[in-house]
């Protein structure tokens, strides 16, 4: 049977295009489904202001009237333009294991890619590096977490055959938290507190955490600026990914590390793990899915790091060990027992080595792909 490809813009196609991947990997025990609600506001202009610097054409492939398969393909025009990087993007890729349909849709972003006089196509990646990205090529009987995809292994074996090749690739590791601490993870942490005079915050609540959060936006922009998918963060992103996540955060999972005159120079962002509770919630905030969220930030045996930043000129410097005595214990007062890093770039052995007490185990990899159009 033929495979047809179309283009979808309205409300309804949207959402269809957001729940295919749960109709796709219904009972899987490893994927994690997206909050419907947020996915299909993530493709709207009127509330997603990364459009004002990029555009997106979305597609849906069918065999007969089956949907079997979705992509996203994405022009941000602050890369091309600004930083003079000739991509073609697409991301939100998922289809049955057919290489036909897996063809056809990158077919449209290539076509597309051609139409603006684009050099090549990457993917799968977001609007920008603070989406979700990268395929899964090992660790595919591993639980996602809430801020990356999950795919089946024909995935990588449909993109090879078509002729992409690697173009970048993240490592995630998990650990088990020391407890106790060691005492030379406090000797070291004070030793660099002492001699780069910095002193660690502590938050009662949210709100304290306000003032810092466009600090923070800035030291990610100066720490990620080397990475393949990296667009500077603009500030209608910071407003969105404050209203969108703070409330997640609990301020006993969040370090920060100020300098002498005041300046925040590192932060590490970990949270409890909310896959388990967004499995359960399956797409949905109301009636109970919001409560399942609100019980897995409370209680919980898994965390995730996150996002964490630090100053160009103290990278390397051993600020971490600060940060990390602290998350160390908070994860021990909340019954932590397992904790996983985010992506992190496979020859970024600096952020690697980050974890080397901890006795990690690399546990998935995912990649993303290119192809010269």
């Amino acid at each position: 049977m033929s495979i047809t490809v179309k283009r979808i813009s309205n409300k309804k196609d949207i959402k269809q295009f957001v729940k295919f991947p749960m109709d796709l990997y219904k009972n899987n025990p490893y994927f994690v489904p997206s909050i419907i609600k947020d996915e299909v506001d993530n493709f709207d202009p009127e509330k997603n202001q990364v459009f004002q610097n990029a555009d997106c054409w979305m597609f849906l492939a069918f065999r007969e009237s089956e949907i079997v398969g979705r992509i996203a393909a994405i022009i941000n025009h602050l890369e091309v333009n600004d930083q003079g990087k000739p991509k073609m993007r697409f991301g939100w890729m998922d289809m049955v294991d057919d290489i036909e349909v897996t063809k056809a849709l990158l077919a449209e972003v290539a076509k597309i890619g051609k139409e603006n006089n684009l050099e090549y196509m990457e993917g799968p990646v977001g609007f920008t590096q603070m989406d979700k990205a990268g395929l899964l090529v090992e660790g595919f009987d591993e639980v996602a977490t809430m801020i990356t995809w999950y795919n089946h292994p024909y995935y990588k074996e449909h993109m090879e055959q078509l002729g992409f090749v690697k173009s970048a690739e993240w490592v995630e590791f998990k650990f088990i938290p020391p407890n106790p601490i060691p005492e030379r993870f406090h000797k070291f942490a004070d030793l660099i507190a002492k001699r780069y005079e910095l002193t660690q915050l502590k938050f009662k609540n949210i709100k304290e955490v306000e003032p810092y959060v466009d600090d923070m936006f800035e030291l990610l922009n100066q720490t990620y600026s080397k990475l393949v998918t990296y667009v500077p963060i603009q500030q209608y992103q910071i407003d969105l990914y404050r209203e969108k996540y703070l409330p997640f955060i609990n301020p006993d999972f969040l370090e920060c590390v100020v300098d002498k005159d005041g300046k925040l120079v590192a932060f590490a962002i970990t949270m409890p793990s909310f896959s388990e509770a967004l499995q359960k919630a399956n797409g949905k905030l109301f009636p109970l899915g919001f409560l399942h969220l609100l019980k897995a930030k409370k209680k919980n045996t898994r965390a995730a790091f996150y996002l964490i930043g630090i100053h160009p000129r103290l990278q390397g410097k051993g600020v971490t060990a600060m940060m990390f005595r602290n998350v160390t214990q908070n994860f021990m007062n909340y019954g932590i027992e397992v904790c996983e890093t985010n992506p992190e770039l496979e020859d970024n052995i600096a952020v690697q080595a980050l974890w080397k007490d901890y006795d990690p185990t690399l546990h998935k990899r995912r990649r993303i792909y290119r192809k010269d159009l």
